[in-house]
């Protein structure tokens, strides 16, 4: 499918040319900034990030391996201390606790690398260097029978620029 990238030089233009395109129902619409800008972020209007459910469930395995862990060892290897039970489950708060926070951040960290597709990987056809300037792009992959109507919307916001990449 054709992809247009449109370039301009404000961010309210931007803006309004990301809500123009949803608002007539492309959703495969990637824009590019030199810096965030609010209006841009809060035209894209994106989804809650798929990061958090790599949280939750390094967060999950961690409580889990940490309580499972330390009564595993205490059934394994009794030791009565105190009078207290062999699996006494208060003292193993700690470290079921210390293991969420472990567990939690590294599939945090791994859910970045992966959703946020941080690993090394070749740029976006679509990206130019410009946008890391002082220009501002916006990119919107349409079909066939679109590209005429939605290149003159484009001009018609005011880019200077559309070009027109096959992919």
């Amino acid at each position: 499918m054709p992809t247009l990238v449109s370039v301009f030089d404000l961010p309210d233009d931007t803006a309004l040319a990301i809500r123009k395109l949803k608002g007539r129902g492309f959703d495969e619409i990637e824009s590019y900034a030199p810096a965030p800008f609010e209006q841009i972020d809060e035209a894209m209007d994106e989804r809650p990030s798929k990061v958090r459910a790599f949280t939750l469930v390094g967060g999950l395995t961690g409580v889990f391996t940490g309580f499972l862990m330390q009564i595993w060892m205490s059934w394994e290897w009794p030791i009565k201390i105190a009078g207290k039970n062999f699996a006494s489950i208060p003292p193993y708060v700690i470290i079921g606790f210390e293991l969420t926070i472990l567990f939690g951040g590294i599939l945090t960290f791994l859910g970045l690398m992966l959703v946020g597709r941080l690993y090394p990987r070749p740029l976006d056809k679509a990206y130019s260097p410009r946008f890391s300037a002082e220009e501002f792009g916006v990119a919107v992959t349409v079909g066939e029978r679109d590209v005429a109507e939605v290149d003159a919307l484009l001009r018609s916001l005011s880019a200077k620029e559309v070009t027109l990449l096959d992919d």
